[in-house]
């Protein structure tokens, strides 16, 4: 086993950390103390699992450092599971069964239930990935599909309104319900905030790649900042400022959705 920030030995303070574990219900995991995974299918690659059922999420969210011609050749993903693949930094070969493309920071590959992701880091320096995987909901009449963008393509749409609140959609789950979720990236300019906390069922993974904020969780207020990740369950209260002095406080996450109540 290995750690994330690859900080190892007595350290010159006592022992302590950020992260907060309230499994179901929400999770702050800062980097440090987070570990390396090792998975079957990757090659040349650091991955950190994030959420997963263990906590109480219905998807797992990792975190995927490739070298130089690493990747997953053979295929990721099961029968039943949806995948989504972005990279923040680098050059990546993805495809699955339909699709093929390179793509470099920005880019992103959903693949729908029935197709496997592979990627290959291409590059000639590290890529720095986010991955999901989760069950699809299948409902009749509708079917999701391959999609591959770069959100740098997308313009930024005001959030609900609010000028200095800004985000992104990933895929087209607002117009197709052969979608059960979609990935956003939420951006708040210094001193910006939600409109008011939000209380619903859909569950979120949010990793942080910009600035600091101040998170409202189940009404305990958490100072969050770059590189740490959130999970939120079920009708967990939510809600944020952006507190830093310069960088907006950026972070892209995952949400559910169109689909009704399974009992």
């Amino acid at each position: 086993m290995s750690y994330l920030n690859g900080n190892t030995g007595y350290r010159k303070d006592i022992l302590t950390t950020r992260s907060v574990i309230k499994k179901g219900n929400y999770a702050v995991l800062e980097p440090d103390g987070l570990v390396k995974n090792t998975i079957p299918g990757f090659t040349q690659c650091e991955i950190t699992i994030l959420a997963s059922p263990l906590l109480g999420a219905s998807f797992v969210d990792y975190l995927v450092n490739a070298a130089p011609g690493g990747g997953n050749r053979q295929g990721f993903g099961v029968s039943g599971e949806e995948i989504f693949f972005y990279v923040f930094e680098g050059t990546v070969k993805v495809w699955n069964e339909k699709e093929e493309a390179v793509v470099t920071g920005g880019g992103y590959i959903y693949c729908p239930e029935g197709t496997r992701l592979h990627f290959e880091n291409t590059g000639d320096r590290a890529a720095r990935c986010f991955l999901y995987k989760r069950l699809y909901q299948k409902i009749e009449g509708y079917e999701a599909h391959t999609v591959i963008g770069n959100i740098n393509d997308v313009d930024w749409v005001p959030y609900e309104g609010m000028e200095d609140v800004l985000v992104k959609d990933f895929l087209p789950s607002a117009t197709n319900l052969g979608f059960d979720m979609n990935f956003h990236i939420l951006a708040f300019k210094p001193g910006a905030c939600h409109g008011y906390i939000e209380t619903h069922i859909q569950e979120h993974g949010a990793y942080i790649y910009s600035g600091e904020g101040m998170y409202v969780l189940d009404n305990d207020w958490i100072p969050v900042k770059k590189g740490d990740y959130l999970f939120m369950g079920a009708y967990c209260p939510q809600g944020a400022y952006g507190v830093g002095r310069e960088d907006m406080f950026a972070y892209i996450y995952s949400k559910d959705c169109n689909r009704d109540v399974r009992l």
